[in-house]
């Protein structure tokens, strides 16, 4: 009785090891996650680097277009 358990359990987890469906929307879900925080971390907090740089930039730019007129 126990015997046939076991290679019951061990049948099942063999196949559940190598099934392999699921695992592309696993995968691209771990890779969503990943930029969420990525873009999280760039454009969040108090400290904005990126944000500062970018207005800096274009108020250059605007500047520049406004002298040339």
């Amino acid at each position: 009785m126990f015997t046939s358990i076991y290679v019951k359990m061990q049948l099942a987890l063999q196949t559940f090891t190598q099934d392999q469906r699921g695992v592309t929307s696993i995968e691209y879900a771990v890779i969503g996650v990943a930029i969420a925080a990525l873009v999280a971390a760039v454009f969040g907090g108090e400290t904005n680097v990126l944000k500062t740089a970018l207005t800096s930039a274009i108020t250059a730019i605007s500047t520049t277009i406004s002298g040339l007129n």
